[in-house]
């Protein structure tokens, strides 16, 4: 038995994970002085309501490398084997961070992968690699069987307000004033690690509209989860609207955690999906 571990910038629902046995480490949410370990001390409902009131923005940081370690270990202790897989490390330091924590391992029976994505990007790998291991697959075959699948993973979406951007320094702050003048609602795509501007409409409506025409020109998808930050009726929405592209009882709303949420904001939605294999 193969046993899989991500972190919490996944976003991977906890009855999701606690189903196929995915073990989650969380990361660490700084609201000034306070530090929270995400997911476990700080809620999804109770980090937005901080982000609403607090007078500057958190920061994440990874957790420690003593940590990871342990989380392995504990797994190695009732598997044969642990697939990592995490963060995008062109994004964030968890991929390196977790990286180091293995390497204090047996390194014949660990593998630490770079999911070159996050959010639920990174959440269907994790998926993948656990119905991987259930299916009876050995250690390389997990491996495997996740990294074929990381060049067919996107995540698209578009952002409300480029306020967070700018308060986190992701874009300069000149656009942001210009974005936030014009009312710019920017379409971001993050592949391979990278995070692009693929367009800039003017309102709410529009974004959706070029959010499924993305969706539609991927081609067949074998998954699909629908992303929003404090916008459960309007993720439900768009996932009604899509549901000619991808069967409506298959699809996975979630609501974006610290990651997504610190540099996104309220009213992002977005939509995380696996093409379908050739």
């Amino acid at each position: 038995m193969i046993k899989v571990v991500t972190d919490s910038t996944s976003d991977l629902p906890p009855e999701m994970a606690s189903e196929l046995g995915i073990t989650i480490v969380p990361c660490n949410v700084h609201f000034g002085t306070e530090t929270y370990r995400d997911g476990v001390d700080l809620t999804r409902q109770q980090f937005y309501e901080k982000l609403a009131t607090s007078k500057e923005l958190p920061t994440t940081s990874a957790p420690g490398v003593g940590i990871f370690a342990e989380a392995y270990r504990r797994q190695l202790e009732i598997a044969e084997g642990v697939v990592a897989i995490h963060v995008a490390s062109a994004l964030s330091v968890v991929y390196n961070a977790a990286r180091l924590g293995a390497e204090k391992l047996d390194q014949t029976r660990i593998a630490v992968l770079d999911s070159k994505t996050v959010s639920m990007g990174l959440g269907w790998l994790a998926v993948i690699a656990a119905r991987a291991a259930r299916e009876g697959l050995n250690l390389s075959q997990v491996v495997e069987r996740v990294q074929a699948a990381i060049p067919r993973t996107r995540l698209v979406a578009a952002i409300n307000t480029m306020t967070y951007l700018w308060h986190s320094g992701r874009v300069n702050w000149g656009a942001a004033v210009l974005g936030t003048l014009l009312d710019i609602k920017p379409i971001v795509d993050v592949r391979e690690g990278i995070v692009r501007a693929v367009a800039r409409v003017r309102t709410r409506k529009k974004a959706l509209v070029h959010l499924r025409e993305l969706l539609e020109g991927m081609g067949p998808v074998q998954e699909v989860a629908v992303l929003h930050t404090q916008e459960p009726q309007l993720a439900e929405q768009f996932a009604d609207e899509i549901a000619d592209l991808f069967p409506r009882k298959r699809m996975v709303i979630v609501e974006a955690g610290t990651i997504i949420g610190t540099h996104v904001g309220p009213g992002g939605i977005g939509v995380a999906c696996v093409l379908a294999g050739g």
